[in-house]
């Protein structure tokens, strides 16, 4: 199984919107990274810019400072559409069906699978277990009532 590090993991959003701006061939994930990217413009000026890039790669992001984390962030997008992509946890590709249909607008939907996805992420590594499966897909089903 493929591991980036930290550095690995943020270089690739940089590389992708770089290769996505310049027009060059991207690979079939660095196209959705970037269409991912593309839905932020909050972080393209970040993205851009190589001193502020490599100064983004090298800072810690910490819940106490109240900053978002932006690769995180888009690295949970890519999650999202990756589980979407191929139903896992089973039921997650019509859940998000549902929410699409319900916000009719992909990123809206796509921030409340990630809402639930953080939530998920933070219980597990706070109990010291994997990721409870049934509990992701109920909240995501909460979201779209």
């Amino acid at each position: 199984m493929f591991q980036p590090s930290r550095t690995e993991a943020r270089q690739f959003l940089i590389d992708a919107w770089r290769r996505h701006r310049a027009r060059e061939v991207v690979s079939p994930l660095e196209a959705i990274a970037a269409d991912v990217i593309a839905m932020h413009p909050e972080y393209h000026a970040l993205l851009e810019q190589p001193a502020e890039a490599a100064a983004l790669e090298a800072r810690d992001y910490s819940p106490d400072d109240g900053a978002v984390n932006p690769f995180l962030h888009l690295h949970l997008h890519l999650a999202v559409i990756e589980q979407v992509s191929i139903d896992q946890p089973a039921g997650i590709a019509a859940a998000y069906a549902r929410l699409l249909a319900r916000l009719d607008a992909p990123l809206a939907a796509q921030h409340a699978i990630i809402d639930c996805l953080a939530e998920t992420m933070w219980r597990a590594q706070r109990d010291q277990g994997p990721p409870d499966g049934e509990a992701y897909l109920a909240c995501v089903e909460r979201c779209t009532r």
